[in-house]
């Protein structure tokens, strides 16, 4: 089975159109080779962050989805077209990023099935492949260790300091922390790129503002009937850890690289001026 960037590459030199469906992961839509847009069922899409940002109800959405699409929300005034240009910007980034890894599904290409946002924003897929290494090395570098991505986030009951500076998201994902919401939960219940939560995760981990991830339950091995026998009499067990280990949260414990080393590719920095300007838009 070919893997999903190897699959995107050949269609876009074939400038296939279609949607190319990765299982209950996401969808690809293309169009002459180019992505339209993307969906990944851990982010959330246009619809979700428009409506928690208070743009578009996601009733309204829905109704437009089926009655004139993008040009009657557009036609509707609530969105502009830059504002709608933005968020798709940042929608195909956070899904690519959380999509392309995707593997042991049997993608299925559709010929042409579009988004009904789709046309509004054309992304060239190796561009997409690039900043999604930029991204998993960016995020190596800040906390080395992937165990916060999946776990739920728990704020430290301290602080570390005298003081502490936190930048938006940051703030909403400790206020929206429950001990069991992971940092996609949150970024689904907050409106927020799944991306830009699990940066401000690590970055609040980095700053020892989070508690560690907690460990699952070690079963204790069967006791012997030597050990059986001392326990009866009394004698104190003592169990070791494996020598080496350290938690999976600890800064110092090696692991792969998320990504190859970041480039200075002009290609790169030109998409990155353009998340920029699409998260200013959209804070």
């Amino acid at each position: 089975m070919a893997p999903l960037d190897t699959l995107l590459s050949g269609l876009a030199r074939e400038h296939s159109t279609g949607a190319l469906r990765v299982g209950r992961a996401g969808t690809v839509f293309l169009s002459e080779g180019r992505v339209t847009y993307m969906e990944c069922a851990q982010t959330p899409g246009v619809e979700r962050l428009l409506a928690a940002r208070g743009r578009v109800p996601e009733t309204a959405l829905r109704r437009l989805r089926d009655d004139g699409g993008c040009a009657r929300l557009l036609e509707e005034g609530t969105v502009t077209l830059g504002e709608l240009q933005y968020c798709v910007l940042g929608a195909v980034l956070d899904a690519a990023f959380f999509l392309l890894p995707v593997a042991g599904t049997r993608p299925k290409f559709r010929p042409g099935e579009q988004h009904w946002l789709g046309g509004q924003w054309y992304f060239d897929v190796a561009g997409l492949m690039r900043e999604s290494a930029r991204r998993r090395a960016y995020l190596a570098q800040t906390w080395p260790s992937a165990a916060l991505d999946t776990a739920p986030v728990r704020p430290a009951p301290r602080l570390p300091g005298h003081g502490v500076t936190l930048d938006p998201v940051q703030w909403e994902v400790v206020i929206g922390a429950d001990a069991e919401a992971t940092p996609l939960d949150l970024a689904r219940r907050l409106g927020r790129s799944g991306y830009s939560v699990l940066l401000a995760v690590r970055r609040l981990a980095a700053a020892g503002l989070l508690a560690p991830p907690e460990e699952p339950a070690v079963k204790a091995p069967r006791a012997s009937a030597r050990a059986l026998q001392d326990g009866a009499h009394g004698l104190p067990q003592r169990v070791r850890a494996p020598a080496g280990e350290r938690p999976p949260h600890d800064p110092r414990a090696s692991g792969p690289m998320l990504g190859p080393a970041v480039t200075a590719d002009p290609t790169d920095l030109v998409l990155l001026m353009r998340l920029k300007k699409a998260l200013e838009e959209l804070s």
